[in-house]
């Protein structure tokens, strides 16, 4: 007997004609991919309506890597709007293999100082009411034990040791729905089991694995959340992350043409026993 019902939809498949392997999502900060030469300019319909932003393929010190702004092209969607699922759809067309997603977020921990960069292991998802997967119609369980692909994680670690860039090669991010920040009680609840707090992980690290897509989360650590004694200043983060965002412009600079082609990760290998 059979399971599951048959998707509305087809999975997709490479769009051969530009295809770059890589790609950035770029969060606050990176919204204008003028760091490296656009080729050719992108728009992709799917199924689930336009991504965030037309993709931008172009050169990236002799790479060729695709960039999508996850907020819009004039920072006008909020991360509880972001239509996660047309996003990552569209790279896959596109034929993107690898994700490096950019964010800002706050600090939950003393260590983890505004300036930082972390490449997270782990993450916590307390959002509400988002997409979460491609399979609305179909039983299928992929894995998120370890979510984020440890071949980025080993090459962007030892590349930010080598450029002596403050980076944390650990750490759990908290995702909540947003756009409000924390109270100071949620802010010290959060940080009894987390060390960043963020909205824009989740689900883009999710429907990615279901894509078998590799991805990697870069967070810029902006500021001490609320659980200190100041409440967190737009201010404050966006001065922050003007620094913090040359410091991940040398990091993508130094590592993406480092990624080799052939992959030893099993991240493409996630709906492997998934499916009912």
């Amino acid at each position: 007997m059979k399971m599951s019902q048959k998707l509305p939809f087809k999975m997709p498949e490479n769009f051969s004609k530009f295809n770059p392997k890589i790609a950035i999502i770029g969060g606050s900060g990176l919204e204008d991919p003028r760091f490296f030469k656009k080729i050719k300019e992108v728009k992709i319909k799917t199924p689930f309506g336009y991504p965030s932003s037309p993709i931008s393929v172009g050169d990236f010190f002799g790479s060729k890597i695709g960039f999508l702004s996850r907020h819009g092209k004039n920072h006008g969607i909020p991360p509880h709007k972001v239509n996660s699922r047309a996003n990552l759809w569209a790279l896959k067309k596109l034929g993107v293999e690898r994700i490096i997603g950019v964010s800002a977020v706050g600090s939950l921990q003393k260590s983890f100082k505004p300036g930082d960069i972390a490449i997270c292991d782990q993450f916590i998802d307390f959002t509400k009411k988002r997409d979460y997967t491609f399979y609305d119609q179909e039983t299928v369980h992929v894995s998120l034990a370890d979510p984020f692909c440890p071949e980025l994680r080993d090459l962007f670690c030892k590349e930010a040791k080598k450029l002596k860039i403050p980076v944390h090669k650990q750490g759990t991010y908290w995702c909540i729905e947003g756009p409000r920040f924390s109270t100071r009680a949620e802010s010290k609840f959060f940080r009894n089991f987390a060390d960043i707090i963020g909205m824009t992980l989740v689900p883009e690290v999710s429907l990615a694995r279901e894509l078998g897509i590799c991805y990697l989360t870069l967070t810029m650590v902006t500021d001490y959340d609320v659980w200190q004694a100041h409440p967190v200043s737009l201010e404050q983060v966006l001065k922050t992350m003007g620094s913090n965002a040359e410091k991940i412009k040398k990091l993508l600079g130094a590592a993406i043409p480092k990624i080799k082609s052939k992959k030893i990760c099993s991240c493409e290998e996630s709906l492997k026993d998934a499916k009912i």
